[in-house]
């Protein structure tokens, strides 16, 4: 985990005031990287000599240091033959790509994964980042060809963000930091549409703000600054696709034990750390198979964490106890309805965006309870499982429906019936969790919108591959592993996701669909793998989300700050919402009728993120404007 800023001009050049400037705007992200700061300005273009402090491109960053802790890993880091990289991430198969580099005649100078990504463009250019397993953002600038390569991992899990004036382009770990770049702070009203009606974030290059898109992921991006015709400096390409496997003749139990070795083998290669490492343990089926795992492949006890709600009932309390009577270590942090009101504001500074919901906070909060009573920095996490492995409940009845579309009574007979007798995914439906997968519908909180704006088409799916495939790249992992890296990085911590090793990704969503729900049972194939995991958890019914009492909450502690919000609305003023029918809409919901406590948090969090950003101005923190000395790198030719 690090924070990373760069700034790159194409036809001209910049001066020493942009530079102090460009150094605050790395240090604006200061707690993602505590350990250690760099600045570096470079020139790749000819420039005047008589005119030394003008440079055209800056690296900055802010360094947490996981691997390599000395001062050997310091950033920006040069290769010595003219390339340079500041980096956001972590490389989990860096000691076999050191190996297999080695074996190719490289030298090493540091213990450092950083320094194997330089060594790998320079043996494999940049389509040699499809080797990487790992999660990253960063730049790669190669004074000799004249060109900076932005370059993150394959599921949207480190960020990287752009903002383009005229010739001149700025990247950034966090949109905070290119926000005061910006010519005017302008709301993206259809990236707070897609919020609002569906719950969608992170879903496209799109982000809250006109003018600052992302990096997609799995995507390189080219800026040549020795291109006569500028129009053609910026070019986006593609390092990886999903593979498709076609069809294989293993048997099930050959591919249960494929899974079994290569989740393992995702384990034990995100193990790899110089500092200490804890598990986030909420009670479910994938965190659970986390932890179980880290004692197969470490040995290890490793302490693990977890959030509870103050409500009786609205946690996992008592999966997280099966594992404890395991053995396991546990400490719990309780989450309480004061939390939301302490702690909203701070968790929509550092996620620069709304978050879908309550349990934001709730994640926010461990994570301020690891680092204040714990010297754990690095954590692993379940995330992804549910998208891989068809653990959401509509998963099971999207294959439902395919089955009776192609015909197959029977089996879908077969499936609904072993559901039943197992009290699993059918005993759990609930219409307001499918409403945003109906093509047509246009209840729920539209009818507070004051657009109509295009639905995001997240229902559209050929088959269970192509939907697992939109939601492990646009509609789920990109908004959960943002909530992630932002709450861990407020903290100075590292997440880290087994579930989303991209050998794993590609292998699981290939499988067959039966291998995935099988007589009933979603998540299959992880249950078989996992022999050691107690029986209640292994073979546990419910899906249960990370729940915090969010209804109880609306309709009790919360309803004088949504009156009072709602009586002088900034999304009304922004002309998004219609704040009294919002509020008609509101006493329908305390009435009890069937209205989703979701959509009423949503439009709370994003009220009170809209007062922030564009009325207390709260996320344009002023930067200091201290003069800096520096010394320009010369491009080597």
């Amino acid at each position: 985990m690090c924070g990373i800023f760069g700034a790159i001009n194409r036809t001209g050049f910049f001066d020493g005031p942009d530079f102090d400037r460009f150094v605050g705007l790395t240090n604006l992200v200061a707690y993602r990287g505590p350990d250690d700061c760099g600045h570096l300005p470079l020139t790749l273009k000819p420039v005047d000599s008589r005119r030394e402090r003008l440079f055209d491109v800056f690296l900055g960053n802010r360094r947490l240091s996981i691997i390599d802790l000395s001062s050997s890993g310091h950033m920006p880091m040069s290769d010595g033959k003219g390339c340079w990289i500041t980096y956001n991430g972590e490389i989990f198969n860096y000691l076999e790509l050191r190996r297999e580099l080695e074996a190719r005649g490289h030298t090493f100078s540091t213990g450092t994964d950083t320094e194997v990504i330089l060594h790998v463009y320079a043996e494999y250019g940049e389509s040699g980042f499809d080797r990487l397993n790992g999660m990253w953002a960063f730049a790669i600038v190669d004074t000799r060809a004249r060109k900076v390569v932005l370059s993150r991992d394959r599921f949207s899990i480190k960020p990287l963000y752009l903002f383009k004036s005229n010739d001149e382009l700025y990247f950034g770990s966090e949109i905070k930091q290119l926000l005061p770049l910006l010519p005017s702070l302008e709301l993206n009203a259809d990236a707070m549409t897609a919020y609002l009606a569906q719950g969608l974030l992170d879903h496209d290059v799109e982000t809250f703000f006109h003018g600052i898109t992302r990096i997609p992921p799995g995507t390189n991006v080219i800026i040549s600054l020795d291109s006569g015709t500028i129009s053609n400096t910026i070019e986006e390409r593609k390092y990886w696709h999903f593979e498709s496997t076609g069809s294989t003749s293993a048997s099930s139990k050959e591919l249960v034990e494929e899974f079994r070795t290569l989740f393992f083998d995702s384990v034990r290669i995100r193990l790899r750390s110089d500092v200490k490492v804890g598990v986030l343990l909420s009670g479910g089926l994938d965190s659970s198979a986390v932890t179980t795992a880290v004692r197969q492949v470490g040995g290890e006890q490793l302490q693990t964490y977890s959030i509870v709600s103050d409500h009786e009932g609205y946690d996992e309390r008592r999966f997280i106890d099966v594992m404890c009577q395991a053995g396991v270590p546990n400490r719990k942090v309780t989450f309480r309805v004061d939390d939301v009101l302490d702690c909203l504001e701070q968790v929509l500074y550092y996620s620069d965006e709304p978050v879908a919901e309550f349990s934001v906070i709730a994640q926010h909060q461990l994570f301020a309870a690891i680092k204040n009573d714990s010297d754990v920095t690095v954590l692993l996490s379940g995330q992804g499982g549910d998208e891989t492995l068809l653990g959401y409940l509509k998963f099971f009845f999207f294959h439902v429906q395919l089955l009776l579309k192609a015909g197959k009574y029977l089996d879908a007979m077969k499936l609904l019936a072993g559901s039943a007798l197992h009290r699993t995914a059918v005993m759990q439906f609930r219409m307001s969790e499918a409403r945003r997968y109906l093509r047509h519908n246009r209840r729920g909180i539209w009818q507070a919108m004051l657009r109509d704006s295009q639905r995001a088409p997240v229902w559209q799916c050929r088959d269970i591959r192509s939907r697992q495939i939109a939601d492990i790249c646009h509609y789920s992992v990109p908004a959960l592993t943002h909530y992630e890296d932002r709450n861990s990085g407020a903290h100075s911590l590292e997440v880290r996701h087994p579930f989303l090793d991209h050998r794993l990704v590609n292998f699981v969503v290939n499988l067959p669909t039966e291998l995935k729900i099988h007589r009933g049972w979603t998540k299959y194939i992880l249950r078989a793998a996992l022999p050691e995991m107690p029986p209640a958890l292994r073979w546990r019914r419910d899906k249960q989300g990370f729940l915090v009492p969010e209804q109880l909450w609306l309709r009790r502690e919360l309803v004088p700050v949504i009156r009072r919000r709602f009586r002088g609305s900034t999304l009304a003023e922004l002309d998004i919402l219609n704040d009294k029918k919002f509020l008609q809409y509101y006493d329908r919901f305390l009435t009890g009728n069937s209205i989703a406590s979701s959509d009423i948090a949503r439009v709370l969090i994003a009220e009170i993120w809209a007062g922030q950003v564009f009325q207390s101005g709260m996320s344009r923190i002023p930067i200091g404007h201290q003069p800096t000395s520096f010394v320009v790198q010369p491009a080597v030719c």
